[in-house]
C-alpha cells in the first residue's frame, strides 16, 4: 500500500518543529519546503534535548514519503471497449483501470459532442482479469447516432487523465446512406415510453414522422438521425403499430412496427380425471395479451410443454399419469405468470359421456341402455342424468347406482315423440357433470284417449249445440277417428246416437223438436272420442228442455294478471262443481263459447283465454253442473278508444242558439265503456271544450248566446281509454228573420185587432163620445144686428191675471151692448163649429172676431199691453174688457194661495163689476176645481160666483187654472184673470148669463172630471 499525500491540519509535538508532524497510522505527513535545506540556527540550543530523536525520525520518514508518491499516481484507463446489446438498447464498456474503484464515465454523441451520460460510478475489477466493467441503457436505441465513450479514475478530489476516446459506430454514418427507422418489432408492455429515432437518407431532408395517425415532435440527434418518444402507449391491434418517417419530399418513406401488449395472466387452473388414471388440466387464458404469432404465451405443465390452439380461452393440456401437484407456467415477451392446482384422483373424476345407447318403448314409458368406454367406471358408483325433450319441453330425471348402464324413463305420453341425452358424475366426491351423450329419439305407443270436455251453448229459440272441445294430441293419445253423441232421456230411457267426424266438435240441436217426443225436463247428452286403441270414458252434460227466463245483475268483471278474476257466492244445487262460459258479447246466435271447469267447494276462477283480444267485450256466465244460470258478468281486457264517432251528428238554429243532436255509437264499434260525450267547439286549429255529458241516454245538447258567425262543433265519445276521432259539423248562423217576421205580423195584428174593437165601440158610441169627450160650446151673438164691420182688434194680453175695469160718466146706456144667443141644436153646433177661426195669434198683435172660434188653444203670451188694452177698449166702444190671460186647460192644477190674496188683491169672487151704475153688468163664470190630488195640493176656495145686477148679464165660462206654479210666482201671486169678453188669449167663450139654469144643470150632469180634463187638455195644445 503506498501513501497519498493530502493536506493536513495536525498539531505538532510540543517542542517540535512545526514543518514536521507525524500523524496517524496511515503515516500521513506534511513536508514543508523549508524542510530540505534547513538553516543551522533553527535549532536553539536552549531546546529540550527529547525532541532531538523525533524530528531526526521525521525527516528519515519525509523522504521517504516523497519517494513513494513519486511511484503512486492514480492511473488512466485503458483499453476501453464498447460491446452493444442492440435489443435491450445497452451498451457493455469495459477498461483497464488498475487498483481504483471509483470513476467518471462520460458518454457523448460524437457528431455533436453532446452530453448523454455523465456519472461518477464504482466498479470493482474483476479478480482473475482486472477488467473493469459497466453497463449502460441509452434511451435511444444504439444504431441512431455514434457515440463517445471516456473513462478516468478517481479518487477522491482527485482525478486521472481521460483515457483515449473510444467510438461507438451508430447507423448514421456517411458510408450507410439508406432510410433507417429503429427499432424495428419492438415488444414493449402498456403504459411503456419508447423511443424511435429516423435516419434520412444521404442527401435527403428530414419531413415528419408518424406513430400510427399521430404527428410526432422529434429531436435532433445527428445530421442525419431524428429521433422522439412515444409516452404512455396503449395496446397495440394484432399487427402491432405502425411508426413511419418522410423525407420533405414525401418521395422516401421508412418504418417499423412496435408491439403494446401485457404479460399473461392464466386464471381458474384446475386438473381432473376422465379414466381414473390420467389427467387433464385446463385454465383460463385470462386478459388478452395483445400478442400474436410468435409474440403469443407459451404454457408448460409440470415442466413440460403444452401443444396450444392460437387464441384459444379454455386451454388444456394432458399428463399421462396423474399427480397430486400441479404448476403451470405462462410465457411471453413481456414476462411469465405459473399458477398451480392440487387434489386427489378419486375427487377429480369427470366421466366420459355414454355410447352405444339403445331403448325399449312402451305407452307410458321406456327403457334406456347404454355403455362405458372405460371398464374401470364399473365399480364407481355413479349418478346420471336423463334429459328428455318433447314438443320443445325439456325435463330431467336423475338416476343413481354403482357402474350404472340402464334406466327405466316413466310418465311419457302415448304417441309422443321424445329426444334425450345421457351424462354421468361421480355419487361419492362429486366434481363435475361428466359429458353429455349423443341425442337419441323415440316414439311412444298409442292409447285410448281421454274423456272429452263437453258443454252445451242454448240459443233464445230453444236451438243450441252440443260442443266439446278437441283433444290435444298428449289427451287424444293417437289420432282421434270419430265421435259418437248419445242424446239420452233418463226417465223414459230413450236415446239417440250419432257419429260424428273428427275435425267437427258440436252437434246441434232442437230443443223445440226434442219435446215433441219426451215429457222430460232435461237430456243428457254424451260424448264419447274413438282411436285405434279403443274408446274413451264418456262425457256428458245436462241440456234442460224448457227455458226459462232468468233477470239477473250484469256485473263488470276486471281484467288483471292475465284473466278475469270472478268470485261468487257457494250455491247449494252446484254438488258436482261449476261451469264458467264466456263468449263474444256481439254473438247472439250459435256462438264460439269457451268455458272452464271449476270443482265444487271452490268459488272463484281466473278466466283466461288465448282468444282474448282488446276492445272486444265478452259475457261471462256462472253456471251449476246442472246447467242452472247463477251469475252472469261482462268485461274487456283492455277498453280501447271508440273504432267510429258519433254517427247522425245535426245541427239547427234556434235563434241565437244551436241545437246538436246525434245518435247512439253501436256496441261493436264501443271498444270499451261509454263514459260520456264531449263537445267542443273549433278555435281555428283548437278545439275548445265546451261540455262533457256524463249522461250516456243525453243526446242533445244546445249552445246558447251565439252571434251571427260561421262555427264548427266537434262531438267525441270517450271511454277510459280516451275519445274517439270525433264528428265535426258546421253552421253559418244568421238573422232570425221569421221570428222577427212574426213577432211584427203579432204585433200589427194586435194593435190592429185593438184598433178595430175601439174603432168599432167608438162608433157604436159616438154620441156618447162626443158627448162625454167633445162637448158643444154656444157661441155668442148679439141680440141686434151687428153693423160694425168685423176686423181685428189689436189687443195684447195684460201681464197680470186681473180685470181691468174702465168707468166713463157719459156712457150712454142706449148702446148696444152684448147678449146672450141660446144654444142651437146638436145639428147647428155642429155646423157653427169649423167655420173659421176667431182668436189667433199674431206676432204683432192679437185680434177679436165677434164670432164662433175653432176649438184650438192658443199659448198666451204676456207682452206688455197696457197702451194696446186701452186702445182696444176706445175701438170697440167696450166699456169694460177683460184682458186676463188664460193658460192652457192641460196645465197642472195650480194652487191659489189665499195669503196672495190677502196682501193687496181681493178675489175676484168679492169684486162686484158695474158698468156706469147700469144694471146690465158683466161678471165671469166660475167653476170650482177637484183638489190636485196628484200633486198633493190643497184644494183652492172656490170663488164665490157674484151676483148679477141684471139677468141680462154675461159670463165668460172658465176653469182657468195657471199652467205652473212657476207662472204663479211670475204673476205675483195673483190669481189668474177670470176672463173677458173681448179676452184675446182665451179659448173660453162667453155664455149667457140668464140662459135658464137648466142648460148649466145639463152641463154639470154630463161633464165629468175626466171629460174636462180631455177638453182642457185638446183646448190647450198648440196649432
Amino acid at each position: 500500500m503506498g501513501f497519498a499525500w493530502r493536506p493536513m491540519s495536525v498539531r505538532c509535538p510540543s517542542g517540535c518543529p512545526a514543518w514536521c508532524c507525524c500523524s496517524g497510522k496511515h503515516h500521513h505527513f506534511r513536508i514543508l519546503k523549508q524542510s530540505i535545506a534547513m538553516p543551522h540556527s533553527s535549532v536553539s540550543p536552549n531546546s529540550k534535548p527529547n525532541c532531538s530523536p523525533v524530528w531526526l525520525f521525521c525527516v528519515l520518514l519525509g523522504l521517504l514519503a516523497v519517494h513513494t508518491h513519486a511511484k503512486d499516481v492514480l492511473a488512466v484507463p485503458q483499453k476501453v471497449s464498447a460491446s452493444p446489446d442492440n435489443y435491450a438498447q445497452q451498451l457493455s464498456i469495459s477498461w483497464l483501470g488498475g487498483a481504483a474503484t471509483t470513476f467518471d464515465l462520460m458518454i457523448l454523441r460524437t457528431e455533436l459532442n453532446e452530453s448523454v451520460f455523465y456519472r461518477t460510478v464504482f466498479v470493482t475489477p474483476n479478480q482473475v482479469t482486472g477488467w473493469h466493467q459497466w453497463n449502460w441503457t441509452s434511451v435511444e436505441p444504439l444504431e441512431c447516432t455514434s457515440l463517445s465513450i471516456k473513462i478516468r479514475s478517481r479518487e477522491g478530489q482527485s482525478t486521472s487523465e481521460w483515457s483515449s476516446t473510444e467510438i461507438f459506430q451508430g447507423n448514421d454514418l456517411p458510408s450507410n446512406e439508406k432510410f433507417q427507422m429503429y427499432p424495428q418489432d419492438r415488444v414493449v408492455p402498456v403504459g411503456a415510453n419508447t423511443t424511435f429515432c429516423c435516419i434520412v437518407e444521404e442527401g435527403k431532408l428530414f419531413g415528419t414522422i408518424h406513430y400510427g395517425a399521430t404527428f410526432m415532435n422529434v429531436t435532433r440527434l445527428s445530421r442525419r438521425s431524428y429521433a422522439f418518444t412515444a409516452i404512455n402507449q396503449g395496446p397495440s391491434v394484432q399487427t402491432g403499430t405502425n411508426v413511419f418517417c418522410k423525407d420533405t419530399l414525401q418521395s422516401e418513406l421508412t418504418g417499423a412496427v412496435v408491439f403494446v401488449g401485457y404479460p399473461p395472466l392464466p386464471t381458474d387452473f384446475v386438473c381432473e380425471t376422465r379414466d381414473l388414471t390420467s389427467a387433464v388440466c385446463q385454465w383460463n387464458e385470462g386478459r388478452d395479451t395483445h400478442l400474436y404469432g410468435r409474440r403469443k404465451t407459451l404454457y408448460s405443465l409440470n415442466k413440460r410443454n403444452c401443444s396450444m390452439y392460437p387464441r384459444q380461452k379454455q386451454n388444456e393440456c394432458s399428463a399421462a399419469q396423474w399427480e397430486n401437484n400441479w404448476t403451470l407456467v405462462a410465457a411471453n415477451p413481456l414476462g411469465q405468470y405459473s399458477i398451480t392446482d392440487s387434489a386427489e384422483i378419486r375427487h377429480r373424476v369427470r366421466p366420459v359421456a355414454p355410447h352405444e345407447i339403445t331403448f325399449v318403448i312402451q305407452a307410458w314409458n321406456a327403457t334406456l341402455m347404454w355403455k362405458w368406454k372405460h371398464n374401470s367406471y364399473s365399480s364407481l358408483a355413479l349418478v346420471c342424468q336423463v334429459e328428455l325433450t318433447s314438443q320443445e319441453h325439456k325435463t330431467t330425471r336423475n338416476f343413481s347406482g354403482e357402474g350404472l348402464r340402464s334406466v327405466v324413463v316413466s310418465g311419457l305420453y302415448p304417441d309422443e315423440d321424445y329426444s334425450f341425452k345421457v351424462r354421468c358424475g361421480a355419487q361419492q366426491n362429486f366434481w363435475k357433470w361428466g359429458d353429455w351423450s349423443k341425442p337419441c329419439s323415440f316414439k311412444t305407443k298409442i292409447d285410448v284417449p281421454d274423456a272429452p270436455d263437453v258443454w252445451k251453448y242454448i240459443n233464445r229459440d230453444n236451438t243450441g249445440q252440443v260442443v266439446w272441445k278437441p283433444l290435444t294430441h298428449r289427451e287424444s293419445h293417437g289420432e282421434i277417428t270419430g265421435y259418437e253423441v248419445t242424446l239420452w232421456s233418463p226417465e223414459e230411457n230413450i236415446q239417440h246416437t250419432e257419429t260424428v267426424p273428427p275435425n267437427t266438435f258440436f252437434l246441434p240441436v232442437n230443443l223445440t223438436l226434442i219435446t215433441t217426443f219426451s215429457n222430460d225436463n232435461k237430456v243428457i247428452a254424451t260424448v264419447i272420442a274413438k282411436n285405434a286403441a279403443g274408446m274413451s270414458q264418456p262425457a256428458s252434460v245436462v241440456i234442460p228442455l224448457r227455458l226459462t227466463d232468468v233477470d239477473l245483475a250484469v256485473s263488470r268483471a276486471v281484467y288483471m294478471d292475465g284473466g278475469f278474476p270472478l268470485f261468487w257466492k257457494s250455491d247449494a244445487n252446484a254438488t258436482c262443481g261449476y261451469v264458467v262460459e264466456w263468449h263474444d258479447a256481439l254473438c247472439t246466435q250459435d256462438c264460439p263459447v269457451e268455458w272452464i271447469k271449476v270443482a265444487a267447494g271452490n268459488t272463484n276462477v281466473s278466466v283466461q283465454s288465448a282468444n282474448f283480444q282488446p276492445g272486444i267485450r265478452y259475457n261471462i256466465s256462472l253456471y251449476s253442473c246442472s246447467s242452472e244460470l247463477l251469475h252472469c258478468w261482462q268485461g274487456y281486457i283492455q277498453e280501447l278508444v271508440p273504432s267510429s264517432s258519433v254517427p247522425q251528428l245535426l245541427i239547427s238554429q234556434q235563434g241565437s242558439n244551436v241545437l246538436l243532436s246525434w245518435g247512439e255509437i253501436p256496441l261493436v264499434s264501443r271498444r270499451g265503456y261509454l263514459l260520456g260525450y264531449n263537445i267542443y267547439i273549433s278555435n281555428g286549429s283548437q278545439l275548445k271544450l265546451l261540455a262533457n255529458l256524463p249522461d250516456l241516454k243525453t243526446r242533445k245538447y244546445i249552445v246558447k248566446g251565439l252571434s251571427e258567425d260561421s262555427y264548427k262543433f266537434t262531438v267525441k265519445a270517450y271511454t277510459s281509454a280516451g275519445e274517439d276521432t270525433g264528428t265535426t259539423v258546421s253552421i253559418m248562423l244568421k238573422p232570425y228573420t221569421d221570428w222577427l217576421i212574426l213577432e211584427i205580423l203579432a204585433s200589427l195584428g194586435i194593435t190592429a185587432l185593438f184598433l178595430v174593437i175601439v174603432t168599432f165601440i167608438c162608433y157604436k158610441k159616438r154620441k156618447w163620445v162626443k158627448t162625454a169627450f167633445y162637448p158643444d160650446i154656444p157661441e155668442p151673438k148679439l141680440p141686434g144686428d151687428w153693423s160694425r164691420t168685423q176686423g181685428p182688434l189689436d189687443v195684447k194680453p195684460s201681464p197680470h191675471s186681473m180685470v181691468h175695469i174702465v168707468e166713463k160718466s157719459d156712457w150712454d146706456s142706449s148702446k148696444e151692448v152684448l147678449v146672450v144667443i141660446p144654444e142651437e141644436d146638436e145639428e147647428e153646433d155642429e155646423q157653427g163649429i169649423g167655420d173659421g177661426p176667431v182668436d189667433a195669434y199674431d206676432p204683432t198683435s192679437l185680434r177679436y172676431y165677434n164670432q164662433v172660434v175653432e176649438e184650438r188653444p192658443i199659448r198666451p203670451r204676456f207682452p206688455d199691453s197696457s197702451a194696446s188694452s186701452a186702445s182696444s177698449l176706445d175701438s170697440a166702444r167696450t166699456d169694460v174688457t177683460y184682458t186676463g190671460i188664460q193658460t192652457s186647460g192641460s196645465s197642472l192644477v195650480f194652487q191659489l194661495d189665499p195669503q196672495g190674496f190677502s196682501e193687496g188683491h181681493q178675489p175676484l169672487a168679492d169684486v162686484s163689476v158695474s158698468c156706469g151704475g147700469g144694471e146690465g153688468g158683466y161678471r165671469p163664470q166660475m167653476q170650482s176645481r177637484a183638489p190636485s190630488d196628484g200633486l198633493g195640493l190643497a184644494p183652492p176656495k172656490s170663488f164665490q160666483e157674484p151676483q148679477a145686477a141684471s139677468t141680462g148679464g154675461y159670463k165668460p165660462q172658465s176653469s182657468w187654472q195657471l199652467d205652473s206654479p212657476v207662472e204663479a210666482e211670475e204673476s205675483g201671486g195673483l190669481a189668474p184673470s177670470l176672463g173677458s169678453p173681448t179676452s184675446v188669449a182665451s179659448t173660453q167663450f162667453l155664455l149667457p148669463e140668464g140662459g135658464s139654469e137648466e142648460h148649466e144643470e145639463e152641463k154639470r150632469q154630463t161633464s165629468s172630471s175626466a171629460t174636462t180634463w180631455f177638453t182642457n187638455l185638446m183646448s190647450s195644445t198648440k196649432p
